[in-house]
């Protein structure tokens, strides 16, 4: 027996359809050239060719050698449960001498190409069928009342047949007409975006869809060889999993104080601080200490090429690359002029799933925001990812880079807000010495310090002193010191 939907063959798309497309109705995919239409209609009937249905593929567009050509750049053969049909006119309305005035010569066509399409279709008998394009038959058509009966026309006629229809429009013609979107049973949307700078963005959206639950709203996806990838909408709501909630230790007992004795797994925690005063090497501390335990971790670096990264985190005593080989550590470098929000969240999501990942490291949110429209983009995206990564059990840490160095600095994107876990990183001058402070300045779960500790990067990791009790002023970054040095050198790290 038949599923009652029909896969379109495209990751990620059946997702947000809820299964697929409805048998026996009509579908209109629609985007401007260029967009990706072709491809998700080659791969719905590859997918229908599968189960061993007919296919029938009508261009009135492309030639038939220019659509095996695209099909052949991402690896696939037409198997011969597909059938493509160039549509042509008959050459009596290419020849001159045949053309006549009394009648238009757009009703010789439009009837002719409807008989061609109605005949291959009875004598095919697909269950599949792509038609390519619309807009040539509403040119043909010439007026909307024409246009919206042949429409009709050719649905009724597919119905009779029981087939799964995917009609095309490239918004070429009459892109305010709507006659198709009150006809078909569901209309799918996808927009190709150019931005300042970077590779271009593609998202698709579920405008209709009768009858059926979707997922709604934008969502990213990339035209790869091998097909188009969509990358649902993450809904943190639908994503729970039990998990024992414990308290992580840092594996250093001066942080682990400072931190009230740890942080929770499930939990979230923002490092902020101005650039240089470690707050990658802090994140990764977190990830080495979780390594320590016998878990895994994940590290998506935006900001620093990985080479430079493994050797400078080697030299403070981390050796991220033996990790790495040992399956215990995830390690990606993420170019934020070429990802979407979309396929980065499908990438964090893959790493906790699938690799049993349950400490994330996102280094920096400054490099995340470039890959963002809009900020609030970025803090919606970001509740999302949070969300759901608490409730997998997940710790995750992440670092913003704050303008400036010392004094009144600023973020530039304040998620404060969305994280459980605040540490704030400042530099001071002290005794003629540019040093480095440290300090928890939230903490949802539980209680912790509220002292500044001065804090170390050295060959052997991180290294945390006393509380600066002496020192009034450090997070100004000019404090004044009461103590004397003898006791500011005792109480170093």
């Amino acid at each position: 027996m038949k599923a009652e939907k029909a896969k379109t063959g495209v990751e990620g798309l059946d997702n947000i359809l809820a299964g697929g497309l409805s048998r026996g109705n009509v579908f209109l995919l629609e985007g401007a050239p260029g967009a990706g239409k072709t491809t998700i209609a080659m791969q719905f009937l590859l997918e229908g060719a599968k189960e061993g249905e007919a296919c029938l593929y009508i261009t009135l567009s492309e030639t038939e050698d220019e659509l095996r050509a695209s099909a052949s750049s991402h690896g696939w053969t037409f198997p011969p449960e597909i059938t493509v049909f160039e549509l042509i006119p008959p050459d009596s309305l290419l020849d001159k001498d045949q053309q006549q005035s009394l009648l238009y010569s757009s009703d010789l066509e439009l009837g002719e190409a409807t008989k061609q399409i109605f005949e291959v279709v009875e004598r095919i008998k697909p269950k599949r069928i792509v038609l390519d394009s619309l807009s040539e038959i509403r040119l043909l058509a010439q007026s909307s009342l024409r246009y919206r009966r042949q429409i009709l026309a050719i649905k009724h006629h597919f119905a009779k047949m029981g087939a799964t229809v995917v009609l095309l429009d490239d918004l070429t013609a009459e892109a305010t007409d709507k006659t198709v979107h009150s006809v078909a049973h569901g209309v799918i949307l996808i927009e190709e975006l150019a931005p300042d700078f970077g590779a271009e963005r593609r998202r698709v959206r579920i405008m209709k869809y009768r009858g059926n639950k979707y997922r709604g709203g934008f969502h990213d996806f990339t035209i790869v060889t091998g097909g188009i990838r969509v990358f649902p909408r993450l809904v943190a709501s639908e994503h729970r999993k039990a998990f024992d909630r414990i308290q992580l230790s840092t594996g250093i007992a001066e942080f682990d104080s400072l931190l009230g004795g740890g942080l929770d797994s499930g939990s979230s925690t923002l490092i902020l601080g101005p650039s240089g005063t470690g707050k990658s090497l802090i994140a990764i501390s977190f990830a080495m200490a979780a390594i320590a335990r016998g878990e895994k971790a994940a590290i998506f670096a935006f900001d620093e090429e990985l080479g430079l990264l493994l050797e400078r985190m080697k030299g403070l005593g981390f050796d991220l690359a033996a990790a790495r080989a040992s399956g215990k550590l995830v390690l990606e470098q993420v170019d934020a002029a070429e990802l979407s929000p979309g396929e980065f969240a499908h990438r964090v999501r893959d790493a906790v799933d699938t690799k049993g990942i349950r400490t994330v490291i996102i280094d920096s949110l400054n490099g995340y925001q470039t890959s963002m429209p809009q900020e609030n983009s970025l803090i919606l995206h970001m509740h999302e990812l949070l969300q759901y990564l608490n409730r997998q059990g997940a710790a995750t840490f992440m670092t913003v880079a704050q303008h400036g160095l010392v004094g009144d600095m600023q973020s530039p994107v304040d998620i404060t807000y969305l994280a459980d876990t605040v540490i704030l990183l400042r530099y001071f001058e002290a005794m003629g010495k540019v040093r480095r402070a440290i300090s928890v300045i939230k903490k949802r779960s539980g209680h912790h310090e509220t002292t500044i500790r001065e804090f170390k990067l050295s060959d052997k990791g991180l290294t945390l002193g006393e509380p600066l009790s002496a020192f009034h002023g450090v997070l100004r970054g000019v404090p004044t010191y009461s103590g004397n040095s003898t006791e500011l050198q005792e109480k170093s790290p």
